[in-house]
């Protein structure tokens, strides 16, 4: 993911003009989506706890405007040139090429948007005729978000083509782009004669190809499931943006953008500050210190919002800036983040596992007992590897604080270090939803900069929420079309045979669990937690019990070895949303990420090795 613009070659001025009028168009009613849905939320906790009336509607209107909002964001961080995308291999090519190859990239983009405008008019049409349950309107309201940003990203698309390299470049990459496309059309009738092979055709070549190549990973996984839905089966094509409608729409995901506006005025209203400099306090003279506080916290917040990029953004801002001041580089920070996401996915109230309690009928209460020891298991892991790599840091300079001034400190942080306690009691107390909690985090921020640490920018909020918008849209467009590549292997067949294949495996129980590692993590890589599991879950738990493995210790292998293969690059969409929230290039984490995940993978093997550690407290 390059999350900065790429550059542009001597912009028209009056492209520029349009550009900045589309801009404010768009970003103005993005701003206010992020706003209203806080607003709606907030007022559906306050009417349910506080007044005893629950709003019927505040559910149904908050899906509502989040799917504009996915949408809209999606737009803005096109515009912005910040959806995550793999640009390893791209700045290796000489400087004179790397015009063409954004150009390229764009041209790509746009022939995603051109194929599947038609059907997202289709999906909104259909949906025209079903009505709202509790708001008794016309369900179309909702679904038009799906081509109405379409048309807009490809408006920017457009203009950003315009604006990149020269007139030859463009042309070319035009013509590239519909060579290509038109290739495959032309190869439709051998596709039909290849069977299972489409699979790695589709979802492996040519979606590691458009990876690889700079393009967006959100359309890149579009180009991929496109392709082979429309070339491979019979599938109606308004079924693909269905099912991207699905992957954006659960309402647990409005935790994103709502946890992300949160981390940014952590850091506005200086609570952020104030945590930061209590905790340096205490590990400032250990090597590493605030390394081992980022394993902590991410433990500690991990599934209070049931969404893994929502708790990565509530903890980055306020420890990266410091940890950035005090000589962290940019990729080993991202690859710590997305390393302590993926141990931490078996931390209740995991969304992860309240999916497998209801697809496998495994007790919830259960799966959350067992899941907190082997999360503990590897954060000690990376713990170890955050002490072997500052084990040379020089600390001399960092000045022993005083204990009384650890304890003035202590109090100034002591409003913001009670927020995950505040968040977590809402949630545990059903004070509010995962999905509600946010905002009350949002209310108690700003009501701490405003009474306690009086830093409260208003100027700052407008940016803020735009920035917010199209952070949020370019994770949810992934989880969308990820969303709609889970359906496509389910509609091959693929899940049903896996299942049989596993089942005939020699080796008994530690082989099925060996080979249960192998698969879900390369699953996580591409369908998410939640898609694989519904998918999965069904066909092979069953077989784990017919081999007398525990379903809990098999369920924390599964979790732990889906998280592995979420944050792995150059294909794990966690790793692309930790890169996102941390403003980093993901070319910089790929190396230090490897040793992290080296651990992970260990201590998946532990856990799967040991069933006390998932279990010996049940």
């Amino acid at each position: 993911m390059d999350s900065t613009p790429a550059p542009l070659a001597n912009p028209s001025p009056w492209l520029g003009k349009v550009d900045v009028v589309l801009g404010w168009m768009v970003e103005v009613p993005a701003a206010l989506l992020v706003l209203a849905d806080i607003l709606v939320l907030l007022s559906g906790v306050v009417a349910r706890f506080v007044m005893h009336k629950p709003l019927v509607w505040s559910d149904e209107l908050a899906s509502m405007l989040f799917l504009w909002l996915a949408m809209l964001g999606s737009v803005v961080a096109l515009r912005r040139g910040e959806h995550m995308r793999m640009t390893a291999w791209v700045s290796r090519v000489p400087g004179q090429h790397q015009a063409l190859l954004e150009a390229l990239s764009i041209s790509a983009c746009l022939a995603f948007l051109a194929m599947v405008a038609w059907p997202a008019w289709d999906y909104a049409a259909d949906e025209a005729f079903i009505t709202t349950p509790a708001l008794e309107i016309s369900n179309i309201w909702r679904a038009a978000a799906l081509p109405v940003g379409v048309v807009l990203m490809a408006a920017f698309a457009t203009l950003r083509l315009l604006r990149v390299g020269d007139r030859t470049q463009r042309l070319q990459s035009l013509a590239g782009t519909l060579a290509i496309v038109l290739a495959f059309w032309l190869a439709h009738p051998l596709f039909e004669d290849l069977g299972r092979w489409n699979l790695v055709i589709f979802f492996v070549l040519v979606v590691a190809c458009c990876v690889f190549a700079g393009i967006p990973i959100a359309f890149a996984f579009g180009l991929g499931t496109f392709g082979y839905l429309a070339l491979c089966t019979t599938t109606p094509l308004p079924v693909i943006v269905g099912r991207m409608d699905e992957g954006m729409s659960h309402l647990i995901l409005l935790a994103v953008p709502l946890f992300v506006f949160l981390g940014l005025l952590i850091e506005m209203t200086g609570m952020a500050k104030a945590m930061v400099a209590f905790l340096a306090s205490l590990l400032g003279r250990v090597r590493g210190g605030l390394s081992y506080v980022l394993v902590g916290a991410m433990y500690l917040v991990s599934g209070i919002s049931g969404s893994k990029a929502a708790d990565m953004a509530a903890v980055a801002p306020a420890l990266f800036p410091e940890m950035r001041q005090r000589g962290a580089r940019d990729g080993e920070l991202v690859a710590l983040l997305a390393a302590t996401g993926a141990q931490t996915e078996t931390v209740p109230p995991s969304l992860v596992l309240i999916t497998i309690g209801s697809v496998t009928g495994v007790s919830i209460a259960a799966l959350f007992t067992g899941g907190l020891l082997p999360a503990l298991v590897l954060g000690l892991l990376l713990c170890m590897v955050v002490g072997y790599r500052y084990r040379f840091e020089d600390v001399s300079r960092v000045r022993r604080t005083p204990w009384p001034e650890v304890a003035r400190l202590a109090l100034v942080a002591l409003p913001a270090l009670a927020l995950p306690v505040v968040i977590r009691a809402a949630v545990v107390e059903g004070v509010a939803t995962a999905t509600e909690v946010s905002t009350i985090g949002i209310a108690y921020a700003v009501l701490a900069g405003l009474l306690v640490y009086q830093q409260f920018d208003w100027r700052r909020i407008g940016p803020l929420l735009v920035s917010t918008a199209s952070l949020s849209g370019s994770i949810l467009l992934i989880i969308g079309t990820a969303t709609a590549m889970a359906w496509g292997l389910t509609q091959s067949g693929f899940s049903n045979w896996l299942a049989l294949e596993m089942e005939r495996l020699p080796g008994g129980a530690p082989m099925f669990l060996a080979v249960s590692i192998a698969i879900f993590t390369v699953l996580g890589s591409v369908l998410e937690g939640i898609p694989a599991i519904v998918l999965f879950g069904p066909l092979l738990f069953p077989i784990a019990r017919h081999l007398q493995i525990h379903e809990v210790h098999y369920a924390m292998v599964v979790v732990l070895s889906m998280g592995l293969g979420l944050f792995a690059p150059p294909l794990g969409v966690g790793y692309y949303a930790a890169c996102a929230i941390g403003r980093v290039n993901p070319d910089d984490g790929i190396r230090p990420i490897m040793g992290y995940l080296l651990v992970l993978l260990l201590g998946t093997v532990v856990v799967a090795a040991i069933p006390w550690l998932s279990i010996g407290f049940l």
